[in-house]
């Protein structure tokens, strides 16, 4: 289902064979303006891929910020982020939410059920990114945080029922390609396009989300 969904996006960022991480996150920051900052990488410790944190059963291997203050290190600056990604050729692509967006996080099942269904009511999608963790993230303006819990009441839904997050100010997105260890990579459900370069406003998407959610949630 994600490949007939993928399919039918004309791709602006797809990665090209070959493409190293730094051109792809400098893509990001330029034709997107979307703040970028790199994050850990897998390191090969004995035939077998760690997390560079040194942590051994770290939950998030080469996913996952490398340093506290990440936010001052995310950039929107091609430039910058050339010369980061230079220094660690192999960091993840990690993009801070809660600046040119918010990202709503759910449930893999209940993200391509709600896709399905808001193509049919023809709704404008942002760019959508499917996990290795089996989550998926819909990409809305910024500000989504503060207004879901009220949507989602408004809707009928308890929000503490539904396996729905909002992904705001302070928190982050792993951006595609980035690995997740031996788990697999971060890919587009909804790939970046000229066309969906406008985010959606959170109320535009919630009602189907927190449906699929909640229909989830009864299986």
């Amino acid at each position: 289902m994600e490949e007939t969904i993928a399919s039918t996006q004309t791709a602006q960022i797809p990665k090209q064979r070959g493409e190293a991480l730094q051109d792809i996150a400098v893509r990001y920051a330029e034709e997107r303006h979307w703040d970028v900052f790199p994050g850990t990488w897998l390191e090969a410790v004995d035939g077998v891929q760690r997390c560079s944190c040194g942590e051994p059963a770290c939950a998030l291997p080469g996913a996952h910020p490398a340093r506290e203050d990440w936010p001052t290190q995310a950039t929107g600056s091609a430039t910058v982020a050339r010369r980061l990604w230079t220094k660690q050729p192999s960091a993840s692509i990690l993009l801070p939410t809660g600046r040119t967006f918010d990202a709503i996080d759910v449930p893999e099942t209940a993200g391509f059920l709600a896709l399905a269904r808001m193509r049919r009511m023809e709704l404008t999608l942002g760019p959508v990114t499917c996990t290795p963790a089996r989550r998926m993230q819909f990409f809305v303006l910024p500000g989504a945080a503060a207004k879901i819990p009220d949507l989602v009441r408004r809707l009928g839904w308890p929000l503490s029922t539904l396996d729905l997050d909002v992904l705001g100010e302070g928190a982050y997105v792993a951006a595609p390609p980035t690995r997740f260890g031996a788990h697999g990579a971060v890919q587009w459900a909804c790939r970046p396009t000229p066309a969906n370069r406008w985010l959606p406003d959170a109320e535009e998407l919630i009602s189907p989300l927190a449906y699929a959610c909640g229909r989830d949630a009864r299986r």
